[in-house]
């Protein structure tokens, strides 16, 4: 579907209208960065880390390759700018700082630390601190030649605890958080609150992000894909969670869409918007089944959370010999909290204002087995498997190489039994 056809409008380049976007090298600002090349003429300016402009060149060439294959037909409209958020100034020079702000007329902040067990000091260092400098920095840009947008990319998990309704303007209610990631973001988000009344700012707060709804396409393997991969290879004969507890996950293609037409939108301006998934929300009981009847395997008993935490975990941990199956115990503890939670992220206001460009999240049920297939075949991110690959629809190249996963894995690691009975099923299903 074309761009006119969903009720976006097509943007000329003109001078001081450039874009400068962070975090275009990651999962989804490399969806963000793809809809202004593909739907706009405009310049963008894209901030990335490099240990000297070549590297910063490279890195932001290869997101161009993995989005595209062939990066050349936009190279000509991007342009890499050597920085780091955490530096005072962005790390530019004042010269090359000056002369972008004269330039940009929007920026679109999606660069954050995302992991969970990060030390709150760093979270806080790339979160916090890093969303002050791009904040620094817009306000220049309004200085210089006016700033028509800062588009800064939150998360929905700002409410961190919080239990019941959390509104598109709510932000502090009292609730406590689960980790420093939770944490930095919320304290990211105080400080933009700070800076409305003297910037045109938009806040996106985007629920759990999955790949492509259409292609199952994803850079990142973290939150429902840990628990998924551990499903898939029997790990878990329990899991701490309640069946009815909500699941808020959204496909990067809707995120991406959402954030390229709220930051064009002048009703949008000074708004927040929950980019969650209701009322297609789903539920701890519809995923199981879904990875139950996917995977094959019997359903596993769903616990009291506590009970899980204080008891079965470290028995399960002690008792494991596999030290694979250890570290997947470890790790999918981090994400467990997410799956007894008791909160609804209300996006009457991002619903209403999106329906017109027919922009909406697909129930996490329709594209559940893309995910999964997607998965498989990338061996949950151990191996690398471009957006542009997909979306060829090579299959049958990338079939051949998947047949290599019944066997060995990246660097010549076997696979266990496990990952190689799904693999045989994905093929033959497909």
């Amino acid at each position: 579907m074309g761009a006119s056809e969903r009720g976006y409008t097509w943007h000329r380049s003109g001078d001081g209208d450039a874009v400068l976007l962070t975090g275009a090298t990651g999962f989804v600002g490399m969806e963000v960065l793809a809809r202004f090349l593909e739907r706009t003429d405009r310049d963008l300016y894209v901030l990335v880390r490099g240990a000297d402009d070549v590297e910063a060149a490279r890195r932001v060439e290869s997101a161009l390759s993995t989005l595209f294959g062939d990066e050349r037909s936009y190279l000509r409209r991007v342009r890499a700018v050597r920085g780091d958020i955490t530096r005072e100034g962005l790390g530019l020079r004042d010269r090359r700082r000056d002369e972008l702000a004269e330039r940009v007329a929007e920026i679109v902040h999606v660069a954050a630390s995302v992991e969970f067990d990060l030390g709150l000091e760093r979270a806080r260092e790339v979160n916090v601190e890093g969303t002050r400098r791009v904040l620094e920095f817009a306000e220049l840009c309004q200085r210089r030649a006016g700033l028509r947008r800062l588009s800064y990319v939150s998360t929905a998990y700002v409410a961190g605890d919080h239990s019941g309704c959390f509104a598109e303007e709510d932000l502090e209610v009292g609730q406590r958080f689960r980790n420093a990631y939770e944490r930095s973001k919320f304290e990211a988000e105080q400080l933009v609150a700070g800076r409305r009344e003297r910037l045109p700012i938009t806040v996106l707060r985007p629920s759990i992000i999955v790949g492509e709804s259409d292609t199952g396409w994803t850079a990142s393997f973290n939150v429902l894909y840990w628990p998924l991969r551990a499903f898939a290879r029997g790990t878990y004969l329990a899991l701490p969670a309640r069946r009815e507890a909500p699941v808020d996950v959204v496909p990067v293609d809707f995120v991406a869409d959402a954030i390229f037409l709220l930051s064009q939108l002048q009703d949008a301006e000074g708004m927040t918007y929950h980019l969650s998934a209701s009322p297609a929300t789903s539920s701890v009981g519809e995923v199981v089944e879904l990875a139950r009847s996917r995977f094959a395997r019997p359903a596993p008993r769903l616990i009291a959370p506590w009970a899980y935490r204080r008891v079965l975990h470290p028995m399960l941990v002690h008792s494991s010999r596999d030290a694979r199956r250890r570290r997947a115990l470890e790790r999918s503890r981090l994400y467990f909290p997410y799956f007894a939670v008791n909160v609804t992220y209300d996006n009457r206001r991002c619903r209403e204002i999106l329906a017109p460009a027919g922009i909406h999240p697909k129930p996490l049920r329709d594209y559940f087995d893309r995910l999964v297939e997607f998965a498989l075949l990338a061996q949950w991110g151990r191996r690398q498997v471009s957006r542009a690959e997909v979306a060829r629809g090579s299959s049958r190249r990338l079939g051949r190489d998947a047949q290599g996963l019944e066997r060995v894995g990246p660097v010549g690691m076997h696979l266990d039994t496990d990952d190689q009975a799904v693999a045989k099923r994905e093929l033959v299903r497909h």
